[in-house]
């Protein structure tokens, strides 16, 4: 091999490594890793896969949005389809970036609230459960309960952080404790609790008859004690007068749902032996970066809705692409906006992730000096008429700055990725397609 040529394919030299089994058992050995670029970016858009739709002619979103940057890599690049969620699984963000940032689910899933929990800095014990606890509206009318809204009317962090440290002080703690999060996001830890609960992401049920999942609340009745006692609280607190004074949805009652107990992960390093990051607003996708040992880029205005700050986000991912080997950015935008049902604002923000993210990141990284390879994803389908996440497959694009593609008439959408043959069954295999190394551990 040229030296001077092939140099972009050196991973890494010489990492150490304990063999732990095996006739090797307690020595150690050095090995070298190769890979064909030195620079990899992740650029996700969270729920931008939808359905066709009448008002816009029979295409989604993304075949109407004006994609220049993503329509690039598409042509230049490898387009496909990712299966991001295995059967049986539930269709959420969670286990579909677990998938994208390598990790099988079945083997290392046990719910969001661990993943959210890990990125709060909060300590769990083996035998601890958490829950993702939102601030929801809920409604009632001849004896049924309605989800009004999911996000209550997207309270605002400083909001929600008020109630949630007045809720604090009446639960019991020697069993449960609250934590704030970002705007309805926020957590509850069980100490010692049960993992079986059959309990639902409130999101999917906006607008929806929603009393059979409450009444799964009853079956565990310390938890059930604290929800109706927070209903009780939150009926009266000041934030909530004050929001209905100004027309606003209250944040009349927690719903835990997402639960589990913290896995142990190996970390992207311990297995393919490269450093990385994550630039996300949400706890859940930083959560997540830390089980996979990958430094945590905190933007400032990153909100984890439609106002986030787009142009930040990339620019620290080209900060941090400096010193790292791996960039893993996160986009919650177009999939709120699914939530939502608001098939415009699901084009602006797929449009500003592609003009505002996308592009600059591949602009950036021509002056960069190294080979690379960018890869744009979404990691699930979140349809306006669903308002709710599905579990098909995805679309992805890959493109190689040492390998580029000809592909004249691809464009990145579900469509134009459903006609190309490269399908991945198994989507935590994606990472190692990408990245070209095949895992250590």
């Amino acid at each position: 091999m040229n030296e001077t040529n092939e140099s972009h394919l050196i991973g890494y030299e010489g990492q150490r490594r304990d063999v732990t089994n095996g006739d090797d058992a307690g020595k150690e050995y050095t090995t070298a890793r190769m890979r064909p670029a030195e620079k990899y970016v992740i650029l996700v858009g969270d729920g931008m896969g939808d359905y066709p739709l009448e008002e816009l002619g029979g295409k989604t979103p993304l075949e109407v949005a004006r994609t220049p940057a993503m329509d690039r890599l598409a042509r230049l690049g490898e387009l496909g389809r990712v299966q991001t969620i295995p059967i049986n699984f539930p269709p959420g963000s969670d286990v579909a970036n677990l998938s994208l940032m390598g990790y099988n689910p079945a083997e290392y899933y046990t719910g969001r609230g661990p993943m959210e929990a890990t990125a709060m800095g909060i300590k769990m014990n083996p035998e601890d459960v958490a829950f993702r606890c939102n601030l929801v509206t809920l409604s009632s009318r001849e004896g049924r309960v309605y989800m009004k809204d999911y996000s209550a009317g997207h309270i605002t962090t400083e909001e929600s952080h008020a109630i949630i440290h007045d809720l604090a002080a009446i639960i019991p703690t020697r069993s449960f404790a609250l934590y704030p999060g970002v705007s309805y996001r926020n957590l509850l830890m069980w100490r010692g609790g049960p993992e079986g609960i059959a309990t639902v992401p409130p999101h999917d049920y906006t607008g929806k008859d929603v009393t059979e999942s409450w009444h799964v609340y009853e079956e565990e009745p310390l938890l059930y004690n604290v929800l109706t006692k927070a209903i009780a609280f939150l009926h009266r607190h000041p934030v909530n007068e004050r929001r209905r004074a100004e027309g606003k949805l209250p944040a009349n009652s927690l719903w835990p749902w997402g639960q589990g107990r913290r896995p142990t992960t190996p970390t992207i390093y311990e297995r393919f032996g490269i450093n990385g990051a994550v630039v996300a607003a949400v706890d859940l996708i930083k959560g997540a970066g830390i089980w996979a040992g990958m430094e945590i880029i905190n933007v400032p205005g990153a909100t984890g809705y439609i106002d986030t700050n787009y142009a930040g986000k990339a620019a620290a991912a080209l900060n941090a692409l400096k010193e790292k080997d791996l960039v893993f950015l996160h986009l919650e935008a177009p999939d709120e906006a699914g939530h939502m049902g608001d098939v415009r604002e699901k084009i602006r923000a797929i449009e500003r992730f592609d003009k505002e993210i996308v592009g600059p990141v591949m602009d950036e990284l021509k002056e960069f000096g190294h080979s690379y390879r960018v890869m744009v994803v979404t990691d699930h389908y979140t349809p306006i008429k669903l308002k709710t996440h599905t579990a098909e497959p995805v679309p992805f694009a890959i493109f190689d700055s040492l390998d580029p593609k000809d592909n004249s008439s691809a464009a990145f959408n579900e469509k134009t990725a459903a006609m190309s043959p490269i399908f991945i069954k198994k989507g935590h295999t994606l990472l190692e397609r990408f990245i070209g190394i095949e895992p250590m551990t």
